[in-house]
């Protein structure tokens, strides 16, 4: 399949592709390294990875998506709660749809963040908007509901998705960003090299099932996955061409699930020009497929 993608492979390496995996009835197909794998920041990708210990903590009967913030969060209120604060709930912590109409907790914000207590930092931002009414791309999102799992579990999001997830599929206790106070930052900072990047894909193309047991609900993979209202964008995943999902970071560090082709297609990047990237990846892959 190599002189298939080689127009994706001359765009990816003009634009820092550093490794891609396709794997398609379950075999894989093709794959390209530039250098060995190693274990990279995922980004914005590991906010998948959040929706995924959400499901589990929806099937466990640990939260619901219909729980009221004020209720989840009875301790970290600011002095005042707006009736828009008063109406979100943990599903709009999910969907970008929270409310808020500035982005929060992003990278370089975190660098220089005096608060170090970010859930109470994150509910004291204004609600300037009816929840579920207004997209706004933030990290407030998936923290917080990172931060409930992990109060409802009592364990961080790493030792939660240990017996659940990433012990099934053979990956080894992983890295994972905290914050200032010792919680997972659902957001980002989850570290994984492709090939595992590559093995969550495959487990939501599979819908959750693994060596022949379900582990996470289909009916949750099939929801998270897709599109939330207007906006093309699920719990804490992005939709695209071809009917695909995906999980996606910063600087191109992508799982890609394309179900009606039954493939899975991830890539690992230092990309600047995210667009030029995607398009090569829809238009030199997904379409040969």
């Amino acid at each position: 399949m190599e002189k298939e993608f080689n127009d994706f492979l001359k765009v990816g390496e003009q634009c820092g592709l550093l490794g891609i995996k396709i794997t398609q009835n379950e075999q894989e197909i093709y794959s390209y390294h530039k250098e060995r794998e190693i274990r990279r920041n995922l980004y914005s990708a590991s906010k998948s990875f959040t929706s995924m210990a959400v499901g589990f903590a929806i099937q466990e009967g640990l939260l619901s998506l219909k729980e009221r913030l004020v209720d989840c969060f009875p301790d970290d209120l600011p002095s005042h709660v707006g009736e828009n604060l008063k109406e979100a709930t943990v599903r709009d912590l999910l969907t970008m749809r929270l409310g808020q109409e500035r982005q929060a907790l992003m990278g370089e914000e975190r660098a220089i963040l005096k608060e170090k207590d970010y859930v109470k930092f994150s509910l004291s931002i204004p609600f300037s908007h009816k929840p579920d009414t207004y997209f706004e791309y933030s990290n407030v999102g998936p923290y917080l509901a990172g931060v409930l799992v992990q109060r409802r579990a009592g364990c961080d999001l790493v030792h939660y998705l240990m017996p659940r997830f990433f012990d099934h599929l053979g990956i080894l206790y992983p890295t994972w960003e905290h914050d200032p106070l010792g919680y997972t930052f659902g957001a980002g900072g989850l570290f994984l090299s492709l090939s595992e990047l590559h093995l969550f894909g495959q487990f939501y193309l599979q819908k959750g099932k693994w060596n022949g047991k379900q582990i996470l609900s289909p009916s949750w993979i099939e929801e998270s996955t897709k599109a939330q209202g207007r906006d093309p964008y699920g719990y804490l995943f992005w939709r695209g061409e071809y009917d695909s999902y995906r999980a996606h970071g910063k600087y191109e560090q992508v799982s890609m699930v394309i179900p009606k082709k039954n493939a899975v297609v991830s890539l690992v990047a230092e990309c600047r020009n995210g667009e030029v990237m995607m398009r090569a990846l829809y238009d030199f892959v997904v379409a040969k497929l």
